[in-house]
């Protein structure tokens, strides 16, 4: 029986991959309670567990006592006899006997079996979670297999991971058994086991997709310095080289932008900027809003934060599609970033407008009220500014600024 038993136990064990070893000690430890069970909580014993000749032997000890008082810690001196031991035994010696396992019973080797199946399951639980708490940060491949509304479940070596809808990358479609790469972000323990949560948007997974497609960056030759990024959209990489031999920024993109294209592949066509770090807050910034160009930067170190002045043709460069280009550079740079709009002196504009050939734009009555007071161009206007154009009998201030408005936005087409 004793063969019976421990075969069935390491089939189950083998099923899992769990180590011999430990499905030894599991075994000694079950059979411990199965001995406590019947003999009590302070039952002195001892289980032996071979695993290769597949045999489990249970010793239990007692004291020789004259009238029993408690069975589980004391045996009479009488039974001791009936039992004809070799030895002669006398009164306050221990008695050490071997315990077969038939005489469990059924009832506490199914038991046994249950407790073991539970076992199994804990430490198969804990065998993955130390398994993956190793790879947090890392890249791991897997198929989904199941698409929900709010996350995936992907399958890695036989073990679901989570995607989470904030952790993937937005406007990105997911199949089922597609094949997905993640970082591992994070590893929970719950009571229904591990919770592995794999990430796309993070940005440490960009970094280890720079580190696979860079071999420079692998080696240690170009170190990223900073990430900012808004996944699916855009992204922002600061790197620095410790050979002053290698273009950092050159390396990255590769020859014809093979090595950024790679990466931009994986991520859905974000957009990736790569830039030189610097130590110096002033170029840094200037680097993370290429190619736009400032006019003046001003640094307040202390509080983090940092004012441009910039022409009004730049602005749209420095903000980028919906505020992304200024937000991202904000966090590449660690600065908050404010934005000073420099309106462009009009005299400078090279070719001015006869207003005569803006009469849609300003309809010919406000052209004939403009040319009666003796402006011809639109720069002349423009130079007037709102206050001497609400001077002027049939306009307010409204219709001041409205044309001024329409001028500007004439220039800044033409340019």
């Amino acid at each position: 029986m004793n063969t019976e038993i421990v075969e069935s136990f390491a089939q189950m064990v083998r099923a899992k991959g769990l180590d011999k070893d430990v499905l030894g000690g599991i075994i000694e430890e079950i059979f411990g309670l199965m001995v406590k069970k019947k003999y009590g909580p302070d039952a002195n014993y001892d289980v032996v567990v071979n695993m290769d000749k597949g045999d489990i032997e249970i010793f239990l000890e007692r004291t020789i006592v004259e009238e029993v008082e408690d069975p589980g810690l004391e045996i009479s001196i009488d039974e001791v006899n009936e039992r004809g031991n070799e030895e002669e035994l006398e009164i306050g010696e221990d008695f050490v006997e071997k315990l077969e396992l038939i005489t469990f019973g059924r009832r506490l080797i199914n038991l046994a079996r249950q407790s073991l199946n539970q076992k199994i399951r804990e430490i198969e639980k804990d065998l993955i979670y130390n398994e993956y708490i190793e790879m947090e940060g890392e890249i791991v491949v897997g198929d989904i297999y199941q698409v929900r509304r709010n996350d995936l479940l992907v399958n890695h070596n036989k073990n679901e991971l989570l995607l989470p809808r904030i952790e993937q990358i937005p406007r990105e479609r997911y199949r089922k058994g597609d094949t997905v790469r993640a970082i591992v972000k994070e590893v929970k323990k719950t009571p229904n086991g591990p919770v592995i949560i794999v990430s796309r948007a993070d940005n440490v997974f960009l970094r280890r997709l720079f580190e696979i497609e860079i071999p420079e960056i692998y080696d240690g030759i170009i170190e990223i310095k900073a990430i900012a990024r808004e996944p699916g959209e855009r992204a922002k990489v600061a790197v620095e080289s410790t050979d002053t031999r290698i273009d950092a920024v050159g390396a990255c993109v590769g020859m014809k932008g093979v090595r950024i294209h790679a990466i931009v592949r994986e991520l859905n066509n974000e957009n990736i900027d790569v830039v030189n770090y610097s130590d110096d807050p002033l170029i840094f910034i200037q680097r993370s809003l290429s190619p736009a160009k400032l006019k003046q930067i001003e640094l307040d170190e202390e509080n983090r934060k940092c004012t441009i002045y910039a022409d009004n043709d730049q602005v749209s460069l420095i903000v980028g599609k919906n505020g992304v280009n200024i937000r991202l550079a904000m966090r590449l740079t660690g600065y908050d970033i404010e934005v000073i709009r420099e309106e462009k002196p009009f005299e400078e504009y090279e070719d001015d407008l006869e207003l005569m050939e803006l009469k849609e734009e300003l309809t010919p009555e406000i052209v004939e009220l403009l040319i009666l007071n003796r402006f011809d161009t639109a720069v002349e206007v423009l130079t007037a500014g709102i206050e001497k154009l609400k001077k002027i009998d049939g306009l307010d201030e409204e219709k001041a600024e409205s044309i001024i408005e329409i001028l500007t936005n004439q220039f800044e087409e033409e340019e």
